[in-house]
């Protein structure tokens, strides 16, 4: 039976104080007795609310600089104790415990404090004890306890009061439990992973926010975000968000992120099919989508500079899913807002650089993430002749798209412009046939252009392809045991070869 339960008394002990005047005024309104600590209950009183000290319950002072206040079994008995036992009941009245039907905890601040860099001592004492003890102790009882354990929870709370007058049922009860146990997983989560550092003793990893997703990378299957997209970008436009175009978007972003100079990418399927650095950003989208047109309907276009009007005008005439800025002029917007369902991002913070992580098997695989963008420094000339400062340029750019390309990947590039590219083959020589077919049928001019792998060649096949074909220049990783038959061929046939040490596969 769901009967409802009115609540008589309710224990305060909060760090962020912001919501709750509301909540202490409708608990001193329906006349719930009230108990707190410190600089809760210093905030209750100045509302003018009657607000007993938990102290008065313990006869026990806050000790230890306030490490401990509610750490006694007269607090944690009035939690625990079950109202259907009659041994629990008998003990509460031996020892004088009073029932404790609502507990309201917010949490110290422990991941704000090291995100802001605070030192070690500053962090430790962030971590809460008698706070993350009251949640797990409230979240247990809830058949007859009902727990608030996150101030993201007060306004939840006072509709609740409102709606039944102080009374709960075990669904209520049952329901902040269950986010009570989220957010305390949460906390030692995060607890956990600032003290194993570097190390990956284990994997733990907790993501507070979420959302459900229209559905997964098919309609037949279930769909879920984990993250504060909001932190990242602001909507201003266009349909629901689906987990498909979350997949592109991360792409574009990390992708954009390699670039200083005025740039225009178009994405599909995670892989770039246009991309153009120049000094005007429409002539950078115009060369981007010269790269492959066809590819670029329905994609996913990002710049790394605001949009104007006649960049938007250019983009409005393409069929696209998003659209990613960091701002736009008041009539590119209006103009991007002319198709009711494209979806148009202000991008606000850049990508991630920690670790990645994916599920596979019956488990988790971790890495770093591949943080390595190559340089000039970092290119070794391997054949007699040495690329032209031009071409250097050149090959740095392909170089970065090949890191950002499936594999097996061939990138060809000329006047930093993506010419075309092979992607997602099982044979390397496949990836540059299928580069060189596509930029033969957007009728591109190869005679100059550059050629980036995102590891080595086996074999001198695909340095001896590109030559047929016009290309003078190559990038690769190097380190084959045959590297030698490569770099005898370019020298043979006037073609430059660098090798840059580092590969970048991308599965």
């Amino acid at each position: 039976m769901n009967s409802l339960k009115k609540i008589k008394t309710a224990l305060i002990s909060v760090y962020h104080k912001d919501g709750l005047d509301g909540i202490v005024q409708k608990l001193s309104g329906l006349g719930i007795e009230i108990y707190s600590t410190g600089g809760t209950k210093k905030f209750i009183h100045e509302l003018g609310v009657a607000v007993k000290d938990v102290e008065e319950l313990t006869s026990y002072p806050s000790i230890l600089g306030g490490r401990v206040k509610t750490l006694h079994p007269k607090v944690f008995g009035g939690i625990l104790a079950r109202r259907d036992n009659e041994s629990d009941i008998q003990q509460m009245k031996e020892y004088e415990i009073p029932g404790i039907d609502l507990v309201i905890v917010d949490l110290y601040p422990f991941e704000e404090t090291v995100k802001s860099g605070a030192g070690e001592q500053e962090i430790i004492e962030k971590i809460d004890i008698g706070g993350i003890s009251l949640i797990r102790a409230a979240a247990k009882n809830f058949k007859d306890v009902l727990i608030v354990s996150s101030r993201n929870q007060y306004s939840d709370l006072l509709d609740l009061l409102n709606k039944k007058e102080g009374k709960t049922n075990v669904d209520d009860r049952r329901k902040f439990a269950s986010h009570a146990f989220h957010n305390s997983s949460h906390y030692d989560t995060a607890i956990f992973n600032y003290f194993a550092g570097e190390e990956m003793t284990s994997f733990k990893a907790s993501i507070a926010e979420g959302r459900t997703l229209r559905y997964g990378e098919n309609p037949h299957q279930k769909g879920f975000f984990f993250g504060n997209f909001d932190e990242m970008f602001d909507q201003l436009h266009g349909k629901e968000i689906s987990y498909n175009n979350l997949l592109d978007i991360d792409a574009a972003v990390n992708l954009i992120a390699e670039f200083d100079e005025t740039t225009f990418a178009i994405l599909k399927h995670n892989n770039a099919c246009g991309l153009a650095s120049r000094s005007k950003l429409v002539d950078a989208y115009r060369d981007a989508l010269a790269g492959d047109p066809i590819s670029a309907f329905g994609g996913i276009l990002i710049c790394n500079r605001p949009i104007d009007e006649e960049t938007a005008g250019e983009v409005n005439k393409l069929f696209c899913e998003v659209v990613i800025a960091p701002s736009y002029s008041p009539s590119a917007l209006e103009i991007l807002k002319q198709k009711k369902n494209r979806i148009i991002l202000v991008q606000k913070k850049g990508p991630g650089t920690g670790r990645f992580f994916r599920s596979l098997l019956n488990g988790a695989v971790v890495q770093d993430r591949d943080n390595k963008t190559e340089k000039l420094d970092d290119l070794k000339t391997a054949t007699e002749i040495s690329p032209s400062d031009q071409q250097k340029e050149d090959l740095l750019f392909a170089n970065i798209l090949v890191k950002h390309t499936k594999s097996n990947c061939i990138v060809l590039a000329k006047g930093k412009q993506l010419i075309a590219s092979g992607t997602g083959q099982t044979s390397r020589v496949d990836a540059l046939k299928q580069a060189i077919e596509k930029a033969h049928n957007f009728e591109f001019d190869l005679q100059g252009a550059v050629m980036a792998s995102d590891a080595f060649f086996p074999f001198p096949d695909c340095v001896e392809i590109a030559d047929n074909a016009g290309i003078t220049s190559v990038i690769q990783p190097g380190g084959s045991v045959r590297d030698q038959e490569s770099i005898d061929y370019c020298n043979k046939n006037n073609m430059s070869m660098v090798f840059t040490g580092t590969r970048h596969f991308r599965h």
